[in-house]
């Protein structure tokens, strides 16, 4: 048996999150470092392949991966209003300094886009995020399961897994799904921002009331085939209904807690209890507006705000923007910080327990502006501020890449269990 040097040992002694004692600051440092040298983070969702899409149309001729600082970026990603201005968030150097052993990356395209489109534009997603692993084969390995992870995590490489971001991305169709899983995805959330045929989104209009009959067979199919299922982004009552028909854990990889911030993208205590039963995982967002509640209230505040000057003033946008601009600077935007991040986790470990608890950081897809998280190198500020808090070490090694390694395996192990179940059908649209 190891001995632990004298902090770690006092370490040792750091009562978990319930408990109020607070560690002092060395100590806590000591058992975060602790913690991801022997649990690295295993994050459930980056978004480098929007940004390969959005600034170089997936070309990576000239793409340097090991500095992202300063890659050209486009409007779409600019800051007020300044065009190219945005810095990525993620390279090579700053995931091996944010202690990264892991790594979803997220396929995502459009929801916007017609659902045919949706899939071919997912396929070049798969393909140019394949393609940037294939080029860092000393950094990153492609991984489609739970062993190969741990296999690069151990040879010192970052796992590189794929994860669609939205059910339009199959375009309806189970056949398209299980191409899909044969090319590597390893999760697909059900929907993104907008409700689809067959699954409610959290922030559009429902259409099928949760899930329709098709959206349940979409999650069987999932799990019969070690595909885990994503419920960021969906509605409450798709939620329900998943974790209703559910034989496998299912996973949020990029949500908080409802009990934080109330903002729809975040998961409500009846959801939560479900999920615990289920075995499931909440890998916690750092997105700005879902993470904080003042932010949250202040966001709400600021639409009601313009919704009030569009109508009074719907002929003078002029009138409309010096008002906003008013507005805010007598009710300055809260600032967001680590702590904010570390309130969820404490939030899911009171409510359902650490077990159930995972990262899942949105970098480059909008976590930005975030006091002490500013990029990929930033997860160790987080593990020092839960082990200040008061989580030990064993603690903090689930919450980094334990939780999702377990997932993972219970997924595989259901999915062996179904192995001789024939696929699911369904008809073609055309």
């Amino acid at each position: 048996m190891r001995r632990a040097g004298p902090l770690l040992a006092l370490a040792a002694l750091v009562l978990p999150a319930a408990a109020s004692a607070q560690a002092p600051e060395q100590v806590a440092e000591q058992v975060a470092g602790a913690a991801l040298r022997a649990a690295p983070v295993f994050d459930g969702h980056n978004d480098v392949p929007e940004q390969l899409r959005d600034r170089r149309r997936n070309m990576l001729e000239g793409f340097d991966f090991n500095d992202t600082a300063r890659e050209p970026g486009t409007d779409k990603w600019a800051v007020q209003g300044e065009a190219n201005s945005m810095p990525m968030q993620t390279d090579l150097p700053r995931l091996r300094k944010g202690r990264v052993g892991a790594q979803f990356w997220s396929v995502y395209v459009s929801a916007t886009l017609p659902e045919p489109q949706a899939v071919q534009a997912t396929l070049e997603q798969i393909d140019v995020m394949k393609r940037l692993i294939a080029r860092h084969p000393r950094d990153l390995q492609f991984c489609t399961d739970s062993a190969c992870v741990e296999k690069a995590m151990k040879g010192g490489r970052i796992a590189s897994l794929l994860g669609m971001e939205g059910g339009h991305s199959i375009g309806g169709s189970l056949a398209v799904l299980r191409q899909m899983h044969a090319l590597g995805a390893r999760y697909m959330t059900l929907t993104h921002f907008k409700s689809l045929a067959w699954a409610d989104s959290g922030t559009d209009a429902p259409l099928s009331n949760g899930l329709s009959p098709l959206g349940k067979q979409v999650v069987r199919e999932m799990q019969r085939l070690g595909m885990l299922v994503d419920l960021s982004h969906v509605s409450q009552k798709a939620m329900l209904d998943t974790l209703e028909i559910a034989g496998a854990p299912v996973i949020f990889s990029h949500s908080g807690a409802q009990g934080v911030a109330a903002h729809a993208r975040n998961v409500s205590d009846p959801v939560l209890d479900r999920l615990k039963a289920n075995g499931g995982l909440v890998m916690v967002n750092f997105y700005p507006g879902y993470a904080s509640k003042a932010l949250f209230a202040w966001n709400v505040e600021r639409g009601g705000e313009e919704a009030r000057q569009k109508a009074l003033h719907p002929d003078r946008p002029d009138l409309i923007k010096a008002a906003l601009e008013a507005w805010e600077k007598a009710r300055p935007r809260p600032a967001v910080t680590v702590a904010d991040l570390a309130d969820h986790v404490d939030y899911l470990a009171r409510r359902i327990g650490v077990d159930h608890v995972g990262i899942g950081s949105d970098f480059d897809g909008g976590s930005t502006g975030i006091v002490g998280m500013p990029d990929a190198s930033g997860y160790p500020a987080l593990f020092t501020e839960l082990a200040r808090r008061g989580y030990n070490q064993a603690d903090l090694e689930k919450i980094s890449s334990r939780n999702m390694l377990r997932v993972m395996k219970a997924a595989e192990a259901y999915a062996a269990s179904r192995a001789k179940d024939p696929p699911i059908e369904n008809p073609t649209a055309f």
